[in-house]
């Protein structure tokens, strides 16, 4: 069972080592437009075909967050290391969902949705699902990480294993969180201190690296 102390272990240890995430200054203008949009309307959509759609490319020996074969990649090669990529935007209250599965490396992983970050990228909330079968909320705070609404990664049925695709939806709507899993709501819980930011895609892994996880057809809408 995945605790909590291995999701802090890895955060001490690798989630501030490689930082993936130019962000755009919040627009006041652009907040308002989105701000005015009728429920349900769409925000922004990428199928990832187009290489200058606007998220992070960046390439090492060890990590990559880039366009690939027409969806996102995020491709982890260090243990307990996690990657984040944004696409410089700027959002309160959202609906997003991603269609995602793992390339290749463990199962015990993680992988999903970002909500909410500052321009720093140490800032925001976080919905994701492991290749094994767990899922959380999360939030990180400057050098800090926990989970909301529990101490530990829960079991989902809805998840589906190994390689499958996994459709992820994150609702962030005033204090609330909200984490639904191919239609399925696995989780909700409350936090307040965030309140608009960017959207994000991250993954990363725990003692084993390798973890390559693919996504495609993101939505956001207003909720």
């Amino acid at each position: 069972m995945k605790i909590f102390s291995e999701i802090v272990q890895r955060f001490q240890s690798g989630l501030l080592l490689v930082m993936v995430g130019m962000l755009l200054a919040a627009c006041t203008d652009t907040q308002t437009i989105v701000d005015r949009q009728p429920s349900g309307a769409l925000l922004f959509r990428d199928d990832f075909s187009d290489p200058t759609s606007g998220w992070d490319r960046v390439t090492s020996q060890d990590a990559e967050t880039n366009y690939y074969d027409s969806t996102y990649r995020i491709w982890v090669n260090e243990p307990y290391t996690d990657l984040w990529a944004n696409p410089g935007l700027q959002f309160s209250d959202v609906s997003l969902q991603v269609e995602a599965s793992k390339l290749g490396g463990p199962d015990d992983n993680l992988y999903g949705l970002i909500c909410r970050s500052d321009q720093s990228g140490k800032h925001y909330y976080y919905f994701v699902i492991s290749s094994d079968g767990y899922y959380g909320i999360g939030k990180v705070a400057g050098e800090d990480q926990y989970l909301l609404g529990s101490d530990k990664l829960l079991p989902g049925e809805a998840i589906q294993l190994g390689s499958q695709m996994n459709l992820l939806r994150a609702e962030c709507i005033d204090d609330r969180l909200t984490f639904f899993v191919n239609g399925q709501k696995l989780a909700e819980t409350r936090d307040g201190e965030y309140l608009n930011g960017d959207i994000g895609l991250t993954a990363g892994s725990f003692g084993q690296p390798g973890v390559d996880i693919r996504f495609d057809n993101l939505l956001v809408r207003k909720p």
